[in-house]
């Protein structure tokens, strides 16, 4: 979904009447707009649809009401971490279904006959504050993602130094680190052994994967079985072992 743009509503109705002069409205405004008249028709949309940003719902409707509806779409947009906001419509409007609707976490409310001027105010107020939100949130995980690279290149100069500190201290004995290294890759297969040549380059989980034409996921798998097998304490401690192969 473009970041910046959340025009696609779902509009829920029993009355195809009212779904079919809202949908027109809001079409007329630069919205886009998918109708259905229950539920559970309205649930299956919001899955497959997943630039729904705002749903607006009649309140009273045969099955589950529009008060149901709306807290199932909003358990499912936490659970994609998707935005969403959500609107009650209804032609009885009563105290309790208000602060049911406000305590359900529903943004706004209005009563039938519907003010067409004031529902597209109160959407569109409702797609400013979605795309603020969104915003924000774009720039803390941008920021997230700095600090975790920071941290990266951190631990990445400390098994650096760490690798050349060994290196020194390991020279005189290359015959004999040679052959304890291939010791450690027989015990691997041609793949692991690839990755773990690899690691012995200093190469981090992103390169190999690069380099092998395989996700870094895979990358991780591969890992974790090579520390297994070797017996080693961390990519580190193996790296060093390799370093001479």
């Amino acid at each position: 979904m473009d970041k910046m743009q959340f025009n696609t509503i779902l509009i829920v109705d029993d009355e195809p009447l009212i779904t079919e002069e809202l949908s027109e409205f809001f079409t007329d405004h630069d919205f886009e707009c998918i109708s259905c008249h229950d539920a559970e028709n309205a649930t299956l949309l919001f899955e497959q649809h997943k630039d729904i940003c705002i749903v607006l719902s009649d309140l009273h409707m045969p099955g589950k009401n529009g008060l149901e509806l709306l807290k199932i779409l909003l358990n499912l947009a936490a659970e994609e971490q998707r935005p969403l906001k959500s609107v009650l419509f209804t032609g009885r409007s009563e105290k309790e279904d208000v602060i049911s609707a406000l305590r359900a976490g529903i943004s706004d409310y209005y009563s039938k006959p519907l003010d067409m001027g004031e529902v597209l105010k109160g959407v569109e107020k409702l797609k400013n504050s979605i795309q603020q939100e969104t915003s924000s949130l774009f720039m803390e995980k941008i920021n997230t993602k700095l600090h975790q690279l920071s941290d990266f290149m951190d631990s990445i100069k400390q098994d650096v130094s760490l690798l050349q500190n060994n290196a020194m201290l390991a020279e005189p004995e290359v015959a004999g680190s040679s052959a304890a290294s291939q010791e450690l890759l027989d015990k691997l297969s041609p793949r692991q052994q690839a990755v773990a040549l690899l690691i012995g380059k200093g190469m981090t989980n992103y390169q190999i994967a690069i380099d092998l034409e395989i996700s870094e996921n895979t990358v991780k798998l591969y890992v974790s079985q090579i520390l297994r097998l070797t017996k080693m304490r961390n990519r580190t401690q193996l790296a060093l072992s390799l370093s001479r192969q």
